[in-house]
């Protein structure tokens, strides 16, 4: 009978390396009176760590001590604006280093329309930081033509026209508050043409093609959430074949976001007044979409409240 292997003898166990702390940098810009202040609030009421009114030569030099130091700030919020217009000229040269640098960080861009800006800085009574002796509208444009390209290469771009404090405070919560590890999360969103195209979307799909329940006297007070507008909705032999292809469609698109390390997108989905075809569709597509590995998806009805 064969001697029984020594204790000492047996293999010894393989440790699997474990992967070092990562920190989240969000950059948090935009244009003046979109809502930084309340969006920064909001993150710091989710646990983020928020720097306000950062002069743009200073980020690197935060980054860099935050990538040293994960642990320390696992989440870091930097607001950045044109208060200080000199040193914001360098704003484009300062991510390209950061990004040069291998620190992982995303850009949230916060607009409004002009109409909109306007008339919030009429209500609170203050100055344009960019008018000098013109009109707020004449700060607003000077603005936009700074943060142009900015606007352009974010990650994620969320037009708050429609926002008051507490919807806005909403929005970044649903962006911002999941745990764990985010691959990246969607924003599905009816609208309805008649109203405009959201300027924040990444995705607009027509489905207008649907015939229009607002024809139907029993549908037309209902909207899509409604079962039997929905019926209706999908009723139509189209409806869902579009649906299936334009979500398969998106499977490569994720997997690109992926690869480029983009974690936010909107998908806009509009019919005519934003009530019944829209609102049915998104309802499907973010349903489909929310099964997806790492992804958060959150509703919008922008218009469906509108007569």
């Amino acid at each position: 009978m064969s001697n029984p292997t020594p204790e000492s003898d047996s293999p010894t166990p393989q440790l699997q390396p474990v992967k070092p702390p990562t920190s989240e940098l969000l950059i948090v810009t935009g244009m003046s009176g979109a809502g930084r202040s309340t969006a920064a609030n909001a993150l710091e009421d989710l646990g983020w760590y928020v720097v306000d009114n950062l002069p743009p030569q200073m980020l690197s030099t935060l980054a860099d001590l935050v990538a040293r130091t994960p642990e320390t700030l696992p989440k870091l919020a930097v607001v950045i604006d044109v208060r200080g217009k000199a040193l914001f000229n360098d704003m484009r040269e300062t991510l390209a280093a950061l990004e040069n640098s291998g620190v992982e960080f995303s850009v949230l861009f916060l607009d409004a329309s002009d109409e909109v800006l306007v008339s919030r800085y009429e209500h609170q009574r203050r100055p344009h930081p960019l008018q000098a002796g013109g009109r707020i509208l004449d700060g607003i444009k000077a603005e936009r033509s700074l943060l142009q390209d900015l606007r352009e290469s974010s990650d994620s771009v969320l037009d708050t026209s429609s926002f008051n404090v507490h919807a806005l405070t909403r929005a970044v919560a649903d962006m911002f508050s999941t745990n764990g590890p985010v691959v990246l999360r969607l924003t599905v969103m009816s609208f309805g043409f008649k109203y405009g195209v959201p300027a924040d979307a990444n995705f607009v799909a027509d489905v207008r093609f649907i015939p229009n329940p607002h024809w139907v006297p029993a549908l037309r007070p209902r909207t899509g959430k409604d079962p039997e507008v929905r019926d209706y909705v999908f009723g139509h032999s189209g409806t869902a074949t579009f649906v299936d292809r334009f979500v398969s469609m998106l499977e490569p698109v994720f997997a690109g976001y992926r690869t480029e390390n983009k974690h936010y997108a909107t998908i806009a989905i509009g019919c005519t007044g934003g009530k019944h075809r829209s609102v049915a569709v998104t309802e499907d597509i973010a349903k489909r979409l929310s099964k997806s590995p790492r992804v958060t998806v959150n509703i919008q009805h922008r218009d469906m409240g509108r007569e």
